[in-house]
């Protein structure tokens, strides 16, 4: 809205950078300009504040499909004004003198301009097809109808209003409608799911069984392994004690032919040693063989007295010398 300042006989107007701000005298156009500035007579003035920067439409509308279902549609529209004079020669953009403000509803023709024509392209669209391709084709087709639609609009261009872009937000059916037709989706999902989960439980049971024969089979493996160790344990003890029976055995005949070769060495040593005393005493006879008997008795006694223990004192008798004497006398 413009800025009007009141003075006598004149006004000043101000516009926003936004307005393009239209002043008209005596059917002559004398201001034309975005963000105007000037002074005027309100007496002999016509102003026109036309809008120039982008506007947001937002519609919502119904419409029925090839298949007698209906849709909502809610869409977005951006517009704006691209030639301000053609613009106020067919819409009413006049603005009070007094008070800046518009005289009617332009805005509102705009706005209702632009939602009869996107309702009418959605709707040529949306007739031709049924309620399910509308809805798994997404808004794509939609806002293309639309955007093809307004921009070959004749009536649009000459009005000098230019659509920018056009955004479909959503196409939704009723709600009963929509939950019948989630219904098979929803129960696919959920078949899905329990699929996945009967799935998910075998996986595990599987796994589960896998682990219980591999447990098993290293159980059986760890018994079949002991049972050897326990055989292979047994033939290394039979082994051992054949082996130490053979050691003692060998031991035993090492023992008894060393006893047999002491033995027999003893012998021999002592049937050297009888054979040399044997011999000694031949000799030792064979030296006496000729001595008198009375040397013999003497040599005895000298071997017994060598023999006997020692003798303190002697005591001899005449009775135990004469004899002796008297033999001695004699031999000589």
């Amino acid at each position: 809205m413009a800025d009007i300042t009141r003075y006598p006989f004149v006004r000043h107007l101000r516009s926003s950078a936004t307005a393009h701000v239209l002043s008209v005298r005596n059917g002559r156009v004398v201001q034309a300009a975005t963000g105007a500035s000037f002074w005027f007579r309100p007496l002999s003035a016509v102003l026109s504040e036309i809008p120039v920067d982008d506007r947001e439409l937002p519609l919502l509308f119904h419409a029925r499909t090839a298949d007698f279902q209906d849709a909502t549609v809610q869409m977005t529209l951006t517009f704006r004004v691209v030639d301000p004079g053609l613009a106020a020669a067919r819409v009413d953009f006049s603005i009070d003198p007094g008070t800046g403000r518009w005289r009617g509803t332009p805005l509102e023709q705009v706005a209702g301009l632009l939602t009869e024509s996107a309702q009418q392209h959605a709707l040529d669209l949306l007739t031709t097809v049924d309620l399910a391709t509308a809805l798994t084709g997404g808004v794509a087709p939609v806002r293309q109808a639309v955007e093809r639609g307004l921009v070959a609009d004749v009536r649009l261009a000459e009005t000098g209003i230019a659509v920018i872009g056009v955004r479909v937000v959503a196409v939704r059916p009723e709600a009963d409608v929509e939950r019948a037709l989630q219904t098979p989706t929803r129960e696919r999902v959920q078949q899905e799911a329990d699929r996945a989960t009967y799935e998910r439980r075998a996986l595990a049971v599987e796994r589960e069984r896998a682990i219980s024969e591999n447990e098993l089979a290293n159980q059986i493996e760890l018994a079949r392994r002991e049972e050897e160790l326990v055989g292979q344990r047994g033939v290394n003890a039979r082994r051992e004690a054949e082996q130490a029976a053979a050691a003692a055995e060998v031991a035993s005949e090492a023992r008894a032919h060393r006893e047999q070769r002491e033995a027999q060495v003893r012998a021999d040593a002592e049937r050297l040693a009888g054979a040399a005393r044997a011999d000694a005493t031949a000799a030792y006879l064979a030296a006496h063989a000729d001595v008198a008997p009375d040397v013999l008795l003497a040599l005895a006694a000298a071997d017994l007295a060598k023999n006997l223990p020692q003798i303190e004192s002697l005591v001899l008798t005449p009775d135990l010398l004469a004899p002796v004497l008297a033999k001695l006398g004699g031999a000589r």
